[in-house]
């Protein structure tokens, strides 16, 4: 019989696994692993996301393992976002997202302005220009043009989001380079990534290790919940039935407020004797914390919340977190940190966390 546990301790659980509750990261990587990657399309949410995790965060220290180290990767990943990911789990991230294979649906050709024969030349061709060098995004387009002979991937290549280079960072062949002058650059994770791909796993291995880390942060889930992480419900059900099918002796059952769900084993223990949180915090846009939970989690983001966290264009707000639930926004106007509480919060404890993460942004 599954036990039985509430929100407000699994909410609790979350922000102590995600070194929130304390603030308890050992270092950088660590922080990024445990989260199950860092979004990472606004490079300063990022570096916050870490920092506000970290007992002694310095700065630079991202930056330090992105281009020094290259113990972090910084490509396409879950839910087809830019992502900071430790640069050992990339070939999972990439035997999952590679199998699925959108681009060859003729409704993503369609949207993207070119043919199939065009993708196949693009995923040919930028491999080919990425060995051994480390191209501007510019650089990278003249090279698939030469390797191609096809002028009109210009305009497809220059234009969006970046959304033809995707397919090749779910196939491992391209992540971001160290900027040069200010402009992005890529380069391939064979030339960059010590060991990468030398032993691609399968893409039930990776999937499994991907379920794995996302309950480790994000738990207890299910195969929905993990879905919806992933990619958006893109992952086949059978395939996610198999993977959580093929980890069940790691898992235990457990029920959140009449919710069947698992967790895995080895945190069930620790999940069940949790407290329910009582801190305030402070946490960037696009925080892990946010997007690893369903939006109609109505226990972590209240309905009048909704509107003011998930913006436009699929902004997500920086947020006030108190008792694991999200009970206002925040934003930094003329280098002061404005809030926008929909409740009371305990008024010392927000004083001391506006005065430690103004710290962290100056």
């Amino acid at each position: 019989m599954a036990l039985s546990t509430t929100w407000s301790r699994v909410l609790a659980w979350r922000l102590r696994r995600q070194f929130v509750d304390p603030a308890s990261g050992p270092d950088v990587v660590s922080v990024v692993r445990r989260l199950a990657g860092v979004q990472a399309q606004v490079a300063s949410s990022a570096e916050l996301a870490v920092a506000v995790r970290r007992a002694d965060p310095r700065p630079g220290e991202v930056g330090e393992a992105l281009w020094l180290d290259r113990t972090l990767v910084k490509t396409w990943t879950a839910r087809g976002t830019l992502h900071l990911v430790p640069s050992d789990e990339l070939s999972s991230y990439a035997a999952v997202l590679g199998s699925f294979r959108n681009w060859e649906k003729g409704s993503w050709q369609r949207g993207h302005g070119v043919t199939a024969d065009e993708v196949a030349a693009i995923l040919d061709a930028v491999p080919k220009a990425l060995s051994g060098h480390v191209l501007t995004r510019e650089e990278l387009v003249e090279a698939v043009i030469e390797v191609t002979g096809d002028e009109h991937l210009r305009q497809a290549l220059t234009s969006g989001w970046g959304a033809l280079l995707k397919p090749l960072s779910y196939l491992g062949e391209l992540c971001y380079g160290p900027p040069r002058e200010g402009r992005v650059t890529f380069v391939s994770p064979r030339d960059w990534v010590s060991g990468h791909s030398s032993a691609p796993p399968s893409r039930d291995e990776g999937g499994i290790r991907l379920v794995r880390s996302f309950l480790g942060a994000h738990g207890p889930g299910t195969p929905e919940t993990f879905n919806g992480w992933l990619y958006r419900n893109v992952a086949p059900k059978a395939v996610l039935r198999g993977w959580f099918r093929d980890l069940a002796p790691e898992l235990a059952e457990v029920e959140v407020d009449g919710h069947p769900m698992v967790v895995l084993a080895e945190h069930l223990d620790d999940l069940m004797t949790t407290e329910p949180a009582t801190g305030v915090h402070l946490l960037p846009g696009f925080d892990q914390y946010i997007l690893g939970a369903p939006r109609d989690l109505e226990p972590l983001l209240p309905a009048e919340a909704k509107s003011k966290v998930s913006r436009a264009a699929g902004w997500i707000s920086p947020v006030v977190v108190h008792q694991g639930r999200v009970t206002g926004v925040w934003q930094v106007k003329d280098g002061v940190i404005d809030l926008d509480l929909l409740e009371e919060v305990p008024a010392a404890a927000l004083a001391q966390e506006i005065e430690r993460v103004a710290a962290l942004l100056r």
